[in-house]
């Protein structure tokens, strides 16, 4: 676990910080420099763009992770690479022309009850190229176990370049119009920056020769468009769907919602950035046994971490919208039921890995599709009755029973599952200490309240972890800090 709990804790280290700066930019940028309608819009373009992410990709990100250490030779590599670089044009350059020739028909059917989105829909497009080659040339560097510079772009350039472009906007120096098209811009850029990262490590030499099997390739490819980023795929469907069907002003409360909730998620975040490629070389190497054990440790050591996240954000939600805008806080149930999501895909550890990265991988589509199903479903259902709180019941039901049946699947193929008797300990520390706080309040300033149960927490789940010594891996992070 020696390189996997070293930029683990780099990306971990970096997306934290990314994530601050997002967290400026939602929760009191966004809210205060835009209106709720334009707010909403961008929250539309973005999720939008992300909705048609996996198909511009074409399964690459995934495909590279796992074939690249089955090919020992420069030849094959090289070739494999090449491929890697120009299979995205097969979806970028149909669904381009589709779109240049339907434009019209196109904006008016997505802007049927939002009239605001017709003008910007050509940049839905945009950023979802921009996206899809940016996760291309950053699985370029994963698969040279470089992911720290990588984390950086993904997790902080952006967001940093948002804050400046927001404040801009407060001075004037670009209209709205212009900061959402510098939006666009800036994730470009972002992708441009990758590129000449990911090429430094390895210059592509183009061999069209092709000489591996193309067909288990393509095939994997194909097979993985949909199933590699259903978890997110699912959220940023429902703030496509919420604008579909009710006024996009519910976006922007939805979005900051949500971005409260997955701060959960930026553990996992960072060590999947390591644990993918390590995963795909064990399996490729048939080694079961270290892949067990990096099955079982991803999990617990994940939900120790997004436990205590878990328990912070629980514990202080009241405090911290009362400092927004009082329309924000309707979503104060989405953010308590998306970070129980959240929390249970850590549960899950290396699970996604294990599948996508197997010979096991096609049944993923079956699940993906079932539950992307199923979540359109139950939002359509939903929604209309419940509004942002439609869409958060319907991703939890939906992402609950796709873990259910991941883990299921994995331990009916693999015999391992990621759970232990540390497991339960943790849950219910996290349980306990969630009950006993969020009701729970001082009569001081939202911020000192915050601050104030925020140290208590820390604490007592810091000491109880460390005592009862529920991961020796956690233990050993923590003795070392300590004993400085």
């Amino acid at each position: 676990m020696g390189i996997v709990i070293k930029q683990s804790i780099q990306n971990t280290i970096t997306t934290f910080i990314g994530f601050a700066i997002g967290a400026i930019n939602t929760l009191f940028l966004y809210t205060n420099f835009l209106t709720d309608a334009y707010y909403g819009l961008v929250g539309f373009l973005l999720s939008t763009a992300n909705v048609m992410m996996p198909f511009f990709m074409f399964g690459v990100s995934n495909t590279l992770v796992k074939f690249y250490t089955s090919y020992k030779t420069k030849n094959q590599q090289n070739s494999f690479l090449t491929l890697m670089l120009f299979l995205p044009l097969i979806a970028i350059i149909p669904i381009g022309l589709i779109g240049i020739f339907g434009y019209e028909t196109i904006s008016n059917w997505l802007s049927t009850e939002n009239t605001i989105i017709k003008d910007y829909t050509y940049l839905i497009y945009i950023i979802a190229v921009a996206m899809a080659y940016f996760e291309v040339f950053f699985a370029w560097s994963k698969i040279h176990y470089k992911s720290v510079f990588g984390n950086i772009m993904k997790e902080v350039f952006h967001r940093f370049c948002i804050l400046i472009l927001l404040f801009a906007l407060y001075y004037q120096l670009l209209n709205v119009e212009q900061f959402i098209i510098a939006i666009a811009i800036v994730y470009v850029l972002r992708m441009l920056i990758m590129k000449l990262y990911a090429f430094s490590l390895r210059f592509p030499k183009l061999d069209f020769k092709f000489n591996f099997e193309v067909f288990s390739v393509l095939k994997y490819s194909v097979l993985i468009i949909i199933a590699g980023s259903v978890a997110m795929f699912m959220l940023d469907l429902d703030k496509f769907m919420l604008g579909k069907l009710i006024e996009i002003e519910n976006i922007a409360y939805y979005n900051v919602a949500v971005y409260i909730a997955i701060v959960i998620a930026v553990p996992a975040r960072a060590m999947h950035q390591i644990t993918y490629p390590l995963t795909a070389k064990f399996l490729n190497e048939h080694d079961n046994v270290s892949l067990s054990v990096l099955y079982k440790k991803s999990s617990l050591n994940l939900v120790i971490v997004s436990g205590l996240l878990f328990v912070l954000i629980v514990v202080n939600i009241n405090q911290l919208y009362a400092l927004m805008q009082v329309e924000y806080s309707q979503a104060l149930f989405v953010v308590i039921i998306i970070s129980v999501v959240k929390l249970i895909d850590s549960l899950l550890g290396i699970n996604n890995s294990i599948i996508f990265n197997s010979n096991y991988y096609r049944i993923i589509l079956l699940f993906g599709v079932l539950i992307i199903f199923v979540d359109v479903m139950l939002n359509y259902i939903l929604i209309p009755i419940y509004d942002i709180n439609g869409a958060a019941i319907a991703s939890f039901i939906a992402l609950f029973l796709y873990g259910s049946l991941k883990i299921w699947y994995v331990n009916k193929q693999f015999k391992m599952h990621p759970f232990s008797k540390s497991t339960l300990y943790v849950l219910s520390l996290i349980t306990i200490l969630s009950f006993s706080f969020y009701f729970w309040e001082f009569n001081w300033h939202p911020i000192l309240n915050m601050a104030i149960k925020s140290i208590i927490v820390v604490v007592i789940y810091g000491v109880v972890v460390y005592r009862f010594n529920f991961s020796k891996d956690v233990n050993a992070i923590l003795n070392k800090y300590l004993k400085r």
